[in-house]
């Protein structure tokens, strides 16, 4: 007779293990310890094989039953239910393994240790790593944390958006989105997902109204733009002004009114005061090989005692923002195109599609916002600012020297030779 409910609950433990047999190969297995389990024997390949299938009550008489007809209908398929077993294990753990939480806590390893996807990133500090965290774990995991990298989609990345947008908080709401970028590319070039859905949502991003300056931001044109300022022929401190705007990305007039009390090279700092910036707010420009030398080259230049960092032909003709733009259009670039300002959006652009963190690049341009925290600190995330414009610095001396090597040579130029021979640099293209 086929067991009953009643017969598996009275069923007490004896000296030796025994069964009660329900149907079709499903029977109890009654132990010394006082267990109740459910045993499937079954044959497959020409060889008899058990499966289990929980204990009772928690798996009743009913649902074990139903156990074994799944099992049935996988041996009908030729498939053996012990293996099919094993092998939606090893894919539950390889899923948990991969869930966008779990691959986001490796990514979060990671920058603690330093590397990045490219292994070019600066390390980061236990609080940055903390601040980070954090956000993550308030309004990204609810969101995506236990959903495979590799099942997520735009849509769920787009949810998670909206319901942070709710709150109006809608810079907190763009750097869950970078940051969710940021660990899918890393799924991707670990071989856990095949792209990144969350680039997708940046358009559907509520946007802060901001003023843009012109401003090259394509590597390749940044590259010919550093190029011909490295060939200005005018004033040379025009020149080395320009290049340290490119290398700072400070505002102009910071730059401009600069003077050198405020800059110490040995300790590779620059401070500016807060009566200059625009949130009257002290500021450090961390110096890099490339900026000391620029300002060791505006050491030798000095013409009169009056201070500045960047120095007038005389004292009655001092450089101003209206010199940097002459400059610029006399290199064969517009107001349109490119402004002394725009080395401030060209370095937060190309920083951001780079991959550094929105809060890092937004302190060293020094906006003060309730995203970087709440009451500005000149010297927060100072040591990631530090390893951030080193690694810019080198960057455009590589994008530099690569226009440099594509750039035409002078018998290629054509009415170029006849330029050059008047000391005029060719406007660069744009």
């Amino acid at each position: 007779m086929p067991l009953t409910t009643l017969g598996a609950k009275n069923a007490k433990p004896k000296e030796k293990p025994y069964k009660l047999a329900d149907e079709r190969g499903l029977y109890l297995l009654v132990t010394p310890a006082g267990g109740r389990l459910w045993r499937f024997k079954y044959r497959h390949a020409g060889k008899e094989k058990l499966l289990a299938l929980g204990s009772f009550p928690d798996v009743s008489l009913a649902e074990a039953r139903d156990a074994r007809e799944d099992a049935r209908r996988l041996l009908r398929a030729d498939k053996d239910p012990s293996e099919h077993r094993r092998t939606l294990r090893t894919e539950a753990r390889r899923a948990a393994g991969n869930s966008f939480e779990a691959v986001a806590r490796e990514w979060l390893a990671k920058q603690a240790r330093g590397g990045g996807v490219r292994g070019d990133r600066p390390r980061w500090s236990e609080k940055y790593l903390a601040v980070v965290t954090s956000r993550l774990e308030a309004d990204v995991f609810p969101a995506l944390g236990q959903i495979p990298v590799s099942a997520i989609r735009a849509a769920d990345v787009l949810d998670m958006i909206a319901t942070i947008e709710k709150r109006n908080a809608f810079q907190i709401a763009q750097r869950a989105q970078q940051y969710t970028s940021s660990i899918m590319r890393y799924a991707v070039v670990t071989s856990r997902a095949e792209r990144d859905p969350a680039v997708d949502v940046r358009d559907a991003l509520t946007r802060v109204s901001t003023k843009h300056h012109p401003a090259v931001t394509q590597p390749k044109e940044i590259g010919k733009l550093l190029l011909a300022v490295d060939g200005y022929w005018g004033m040379p401190q025009t020149r080395v002004a320009l290049t340290l705007l490119a290398h700072t990305f400070v505002r102009p007039n910071e730059l401009l009114r600069a003077r050198w009390p405020e800059v110490d090279l040995k300790a590779r700092l620059w401070t500016v005061p807060g009566e200059r910036m625009k949130s009257r707010r002290p500021h450090l420009v961390p110096l890099t090989d490339q900026t000391v030398e620029l300002f060791q080259q505006l050491e030798q230049l000095k013409t009169q005692d009056d201070g500045l960092v960047i120095p007038g032909r005389k004292a009655s003709r001092k450089v101003c923002s209206s010199t940097l733009l002459a400059a610029l259009r006399v290199m064969g670039y517009p107001g349109d195109v490119m402004v002394s300002h725009g080395f401030r959006s060209t370095a937060s652009t190309r920083l951001h599609e780079e991959g550094f963190e929105i809060d890092v690049i937004e302190a060293q341009l020094a906006h003060s916002r309730p995203g970087v925290r709440g009451v500005y600190n000149r010297a927060i995330y100072l040591k990631e600012r530090v390893e951030m414009m080193k690694w810019w610095s080198a960057y455009l001396g590589s994008l530099c020297e690569l226009a440099r090597k594509e750039a035409p040579s002078a018998a290629d130029q054509g009415e170029g030779e006849q330029e050059a021979s008047t000391g005029r640099p060719l406007a660069v293209s744009r």
